[in-house]
């Protein structure tokens, strides 16, 4: 009886064991009667894009890293670095980087996907299956993120057909170029051959260190983002993807219930849960020691840009093959590419404009650089030309910085309505960053109040300008007519005699100095709300500490 009872229990186990081959043959079979099927016309070519083969070179770097050509697969991606990542399983069984691929495109901004149409490529943990490749796809091939998942709808996310694909050319996907495209997908393929019955995507903001999350203290997704650091950091400790689950609308990674009756969903609350011994501890120390730094950030440390404008990124190598075509990049470009920050596209044959480099390049793109700034005005037109009404800036005051962008005027002379003294004793102007004195400031402010007439006046005729605009809003009105010759070019033309100093005590009322005293310049304010928390002088921080006042509405939070 005891040998009848272990002959069954070992024919029992075998077929248990025949039985697993036979499905994962058969798996592997149903995969490539699935890939094969969608490769169209070119079906019959054994050389079609859906069923090339690896390269010798990348099969030679699989080879010398202890990996397989069939062993399970990773995707790692970083928008603000743009890189894709690919990951292996070695002869071990644990995870190793096989190879960076610099990504051509991404849209949208840092921050999760929020609804169709918002342009964001995704943030978050998705599962890609064989029937998730797109041999056929428009952009050469592609394979479906799997856009939205479970926690994407717990928060009611919408969105379909995000990708990794080709092209160069993304509209809330991941674009590379033709032949990275190619080696990516068939890397996915050969691990579907090998059994694996999906791979892992993770999809970050950047590179998930504690100084980069501390970078982005002031952004409105830092507790999404701090999530998915958990995920990060269990692939990084344990060197395997991680087991994602969903439940009370958050990712939780290697879980298991306390009660195996008890099911993780992504839209009811958690119930007990487990971690691997060990685990748990680890990635709550990597987490504290998140929340210790933020919260230990001086001013002075650098703050990233809420919201860049610029549409996404490119990596470094592709702009400079856009700025120089002769310069060799990872796999061939569309005759037209769309850099980040630039509303149109650009030539990949001949170099780009240097004003879209520009732009790529920059770390913020505001609206107002898309606005043309007005054209000098001729110097034989009525009042003079505009920059005579820019000799204003020596007073240091509001209107100076507000039309610092027009062009200075020479610093050698001042015009009359402005001088507060003889050559002598004329006050200086400030240096670039720095504050007027008080008596300096004091002396300054009755000149600023009555070279206002002067501003209006070098608008006047301008057909609805800027500065007549201006003086409307704050209720001006016509200037005198004495007040006109002041803007006349005054390089010849002697300095007067020094007015009394009580009428100009009184164009300057205590209540405006006291105003002015209090609040920070504009010079120091304009940096910082442009970039929505940036803090890039050490006087912009001071004012305004963290900046996480002016987070302006539709952020990421909620997208345009």
């Amino acid at each position: 009886m005891r040998f009848q009872a272990f002959s069954s229990l070992s024919r029992q186990a075998r077929d248990r064991g025949l039985g697993a081959r036979w499905r994962a043959a058969l798996l592997a079979g149903c995969t490539a009667l699935v890939l094969a099927g969608c490769n169209g016309g070119d079906s019959s070519s054994p050389m079609s894009k859906a069923s090339k083969s690896l390269s010798p070179q990348t099969l030679a770097l699989i080879d010398q890293k202890g990996m397989t050509k069939s062993s399970p697969i990773v995707v790692r991606i970083f928008k603000e670095e743009s890189e894709l990542e690919v990951w292996k399983e070695t002869t071990s069984g644990d995870y190793a980087l096989l190879k960076t691929y610099p990504i051509c495109r991404w849209s949208g901004e840092l921050g999760p996907k929020v609804k169709e149409g918002d342009r964001q490529a995704p943030e978050g943990f998705y599962a890609i299956t064989p029937g998730q490749m797109n041999p056929n796809s428009s952009y050469y091939l592609a394979f479906d993120l799997g856009f939205p998942n479970a926690y994407d709808r717990a928060w009611g996310r919408s969105g379909s057909n995000l990708m990794v694909h080709g092209d160069c050319s993304s509209r809330g996907c991941y674009a590379m170029t033709d032949e990275q495209v190619q080696e990516i997908f068939a890397l996915g393929r050969e691990s579907f051959y090998g059994g694996q019955r999906s791979f892992q995507v993770q999809a970050y903001p950047f590179r998930m260190t504690t100084d980069n999350l501390v970078r982005h203290r002031n952004n409105p997704n830092l507790a999404f983002w701090k999530m998915l650091k958990e995920g990060s950091d269990v692939f990084e400790i344990t060197k395997a993807p991680p087991k994602v689950d969903y439940c009370g609308k958050r990712y939780v990674f290697n879980a298991t219930p306390v009660d195996p009756n008890q099911k993780l969903q992504a839209s009811l609350p958690c119930p007990d849960y487990t971690m691997p011994e060990g685990l748990e501890e680890e990635v709550a120390a990597r987490q504290k020691d998140v929340s210790t730094k933020i919260a230990s950030a001086g001013a002075l440390q650098p703050v990233a840009p809420v919201k860049t404008g610029k549409d996404g990124g490119m990596h470094k190598v592709f702009l400079a093959k856009l700025e120089n075509p002769e310069l060799s990049a990872p796999g061939s470009l569309p005759p037209v590419v769309k850099p980040p920050g630039s509303d149109y596209g650009v030539s990949t044959t001949e170099p780009a404009p240097a004003e879209s480099i520009a732009l790529a390049t920059a770390d913020t793109v505001t609206e107002a650089a898309a606005v043309p700034l007005p054209a000098p005005r001729p110097d034989d037109a009525p009042g003079g030309p505009r920059i005579a009404a820019a000799a204003a800036p020596s007073t240091g005051g509001f209107f100076d910085n507000l039309f610092s962008g027009l062009t200075p005027a020479p610093t050698a002379s001042a015009p009359p309505a402005v001088a507060a003294a003889p050559p002598a004793s004329a006050p200086t102007p400030p240096q670039a960053g720095g504050a007027p004195s008080a008596a300096a400031d004091a002396q300054a402010r009755p000149p600023e109040r009555a070279a206002l007439p002067q501003l209006a006046a070098l608008d006047a005729g301008s057909n609805g300008g800027f500065l007549d605009s201006l003086k409307n809003l704050f209720g001006g009105s016509a200037p005198p007519a004495e007040a006109a010759p002041a803007a006349e070019p005054i390089a010849n033309v002697p300095v007067p005699p020094v007015r009394p100093p009580v009428p100009r005590q009184a164009a300057a009322p205590a209540p405006q100095a006291a105003t002015r005293a209090n609040p920070p310049t504009p010079a120091t304010v304009a940096p910082s709300v442009v970039s929505s928390g940036t803090a890039t002088t050490p006087g912009a921080v001071q004012t305004l500490p963290g900046a996480a006042g002016i987070l302006a509405p539709g952020s990421f939070s909620a997208v345009q």
